[in-house]
């Protein structure tokens, strides 16, 4: 596993900032890290990233403790936090040559212009760091962050300050990313979790209250599917109700309807079946779904 946390604890003085969380992150995984503010999703990237030490439990990242080998685990890591610390009096491209001399690389100029060309800061590059918007800033943190080509990214809230474009461009940049590396990348924008991620940890008041796959995630709170159908005629409630598997039928209009029926029950195809054998029209047919939004209100509230 890239990175693995067990019974991990950090505590400020009286407050558990987080409290006994455990789980594992492999190669070629995006996995999403959410929690509402003040939840402790910073704190346990600081930890992983060496910038402060935990009170109890372990973390590895690569298979080096970050308690006893944090230049090693440094070396595997690219971390973009949350406040982007950038020197805004260096141009781009003296910036990334400087991270990369840090980095003792060798060949600087190449993985220099490589940075450059994957974040798209190609027109940006001679400029100051300072007279950038936040979103080409953001870029240029992302970019720090991969020039060493470190095998676990840590972003958190990376695609802050971006317009759609570009918002558009880092999420394609990330899922690439995420096809060799681990990332673990935190948001509070849920669209992008469902977008991005393969799986998705939540974590409230310290304690880790979701680990799960985007699909077994939306299926949580789920007791039954919900499928709202047209027809171009009128159709009565007890026909719908009639059918296998359907528990209830709900009028939206004379024509537009909610059926509820049980969570592994699809009904679908005889609804198909029912407005072809009664010569009706079916205009729309779809399955309503929990978003990840939908379950990180119920684990957090």
């Amino acid at each position: 596993m890239s990175v693995k946390v067990q019974q991990l604890s950090k505590i400020y003085g009286e407050q558990k900032a987080v409290d006994d969380i455990s789980f594992e992150a492999k190669k070629g995984e995006v996995l999403g890290f959410l929690g509402p503010n003040g939840a402790g999703k910073t704190t346990t990237m600081k930890i992983l990233t060496c910038f402060v030490p935990q009170s109890a439990g372990k973390a590895e990242v690569c298979g080096f403790d970050v308690e006893q080998n944090p230049l090693e685990v440094r070396k595997q890591i690219g971390y973009l936090p949350e406040h982007n610390p950038l020197y805004k009096d260096m141009y781009v491209k003296e910036y990334l040559q400087f991270v990369a001399r840090l980095h003792k690389m060798k060949d600087i100029k190449k993985r220099v212009n490589e940075m450059i060309e994957l974040t798209g800061l190609q027109r940006e590059q001679h400029k100051l760091i300072g007279t950038l918007s936040k979103g080409y800033r953001q870029r240029v943190g992302l970019a720090q962050a991969m020039i060493h080509d470190p095998q676990v990214l840590i972003l958190d809230e990376p695609t802050s300050g971006l317009d759609p474009n570009q918002l558009a461009e880092i999420r394609t940049l990330i899922k690439k990313l995420g096809e060799e590396k681990t990332v673990l990348f935190s948001t509070h924008i849920m669209q992008e979790v469902q977008a991005i991620c393969n799986r998705v940890l939540i974590i409230n008041k310290g304690k880790l209250v979701a680990n799960d796959p985007i699909e077994q995630l939306q299926n949580r709170f789920k007791g039954e599917t919900l499928l709202t159908i047209e027809f171009k005629q009128k159709v009565k409630e007890e026909q719908l109700k009639a059918l296998p598997g359907v528990n209830q039928a709900k009028a939206i209009t004379e024509k537009r309807w909610q059926l509820s029926t049980p969570l592994n029950q699809d009904v679908r195809e005889s609804v198909f079946k029912f407005a072809v054998n009664n010569q009706l029209t079916l205009l729309e047919m779809h399955k309503e779904e929990l978003s990840v939004e939908d379950v990180f209100r119920q684990l957090t509230k």
